[in-house]
């Protein structure tokens, strides 16, 4: 009862004498969710906007997702990889027919899922004899914080303080059809691909470049992987921002929304391509297990009943359109695709937007200076989307007020 009471009244200082530092110290300490709403500790109401960064596809609490957890975990919640389960074997064959790939690899995590991606890749160049394995990424991209997707995220600072990392990638411009043609060499094996980047800005990819990635591929034999982690599961208003841009790659990776906020990622791949796993090459003890594939199965049946992808296609223009009127001069680029959005600032105030925004009772993400990251639950509702928006604008006006007070006392 003391440490209860302790936690109640200073999160704060439990949390630095209870958690490692590799994330800063929370402000805000959620409790409770609703749809597209949380509640604090002390029962202050936010409308979330960056949806546990792009996780929650069907927003907090879901009823289907609910429930589909609450039965699952009367009836069996872990078998290990050693036996099959129901859930698992119906969610792959959904996943399947969304996709258009054969095989499914179930996974914790994103990172995890470009992990077997790219392990996928090198054991398919060595059936072909090219055994060097080198892979090509971008810039600026971002796959995950294990050493291999780690090696292949185009940010140095992300590098620091853990090298040496795996060798065996290249990092390209972003966008750039001849950078990416001049770095392929005989012991090229794969493009790894994020439809729109994420972490580096949401900055999407253009449809030439996306439909020229797989041409260039095509030509020289080699795999195309779409990490689509943060775009993958609607977030684009197809089930595959790659969908969305007009192509099919050999692999694809998911995460964040296909579990409806429970751990759950996949690896799909073309099946000639999968065929090059042996038992063994990969595991996970707790991927693909009843309880999260019960929830992605929920998530998947919700998205169909609800109309998602197409309310996706209806709200994601006005959301858009909302933010380009309320923030005005205040933002020189509303860019993404989709329910995945970036908001470029004329000054780099994005982390002092975002704390105003949260004063003010609306939840958004910041990348850098200068980006907010806007990822909303895929449910949420013009008048909502409209809200935020209007939020959002109210705090760039007094984050700049802020700013030009500062600078005329400097």
């Amino acid at each position: 009862m003391a440490f209860e009471r302790t936690l109640r009244f200073d999160f704060p200082s439990v949390w630095g004498k209870s958690m490692a530092p590799n994330y800063s110290a929370p402000e805000l300490f959620l409790e409770r969710g609703s749809g597209c709403w949380v509640w604090d500790v002390q029962g202050n109401k936010y409308l979330d906007m960056l949806a546990g960064i792009a996780v929650l596809s069907l927003g907090h609490a879901h009823p289907a997702v609910t429930r589909a957890i609450q039965q699952q975990a009367e009836q069996l919640t872990h078998v290990s990889n050693l036996y099959g389960n129901l859930p698992a074997l119906r969610l792959a064959h959904r996943l399947t027919e969304a996709t258009g790939l054969g095989k499914v690899l179930f996974l914790n995590s994103g990172t995890e899922a470009n992990e077997a991606a790219i392990k996928l890749a090198r054991k398919w160049g060595a059936g072909k004899g090219w055994p060097a394995g080198k892979i090509i990424a971008f810039e600026n991209s971002f796959h995950g914080r294990t050493l291999g997707s780690l090696a292949a995220t185009g940010q140095p600072k992300y590098w620091h303080g853990f090298e040496p990392l795996p060798e065996g990638f290249t990092h390209v411009r972003f966008n750039d059809l001849e950078a990416v043609n001049a770095a392929i060499t005989k012991d090229s094996i794969a493009v790894l691909w994020e439809p729109v980047q994420g972490e580096g800005g949401v900055l999407p990819s253009t449809r030439t470049f996306a439909q020229g990635l797989r041409r260039l591929c095509d030509e020289h034999g080699l795999l195309l992987i779409a990490d689509e982690v943060q775009t993958g599961v609607g977030r684009s208003g197809s089930f595959l921002a790659s969908q969305a841009l007009g192509v099919q790659p050999d692999i694809v990776t998911l995460g964040k929304g296909i579990g409806g906020g429970v751990p759950l990622a996949a690896m799909l791949a073309k099946d000639e391509v999968a065929s090059s796993f042996a038992p063994g090459d990969h595991g996970c003890t707790f991927g693909g297990g009843p309880l999260c594939t019960a929830a992605g199965l929920a998530v998947m049946d919700a998205m169909d009943e609800e109309h998602v992808l197409a309310h996706v296609d209806t709200v994601a223009p006005v959301l858009e359109a909302a933010l380009r009127k309320e923030l005005g001069l205040h933002a020189t680029e509303v860019r993404g695709l989709g329910l995945l959005l970036g908001v470029k600032l004329q000054l780099p105030l994005a982390k002092r937007v975002k704390a105003i925004a949260q004063q003010k009772g609306v939840l958004v993400g910041s990348i850098g200076d200068d980006v907010l990251r806007l990822a909303p639950p895929l449910i949420i509702s013009e008048e909502e989307a409209k809200l935020g928006a209007h939020v959002l604008g109210e705090a760039v006006k007094a984050a700049a007020k802020e700013h030009a007070k500062q600078a005329q006392h400097a």
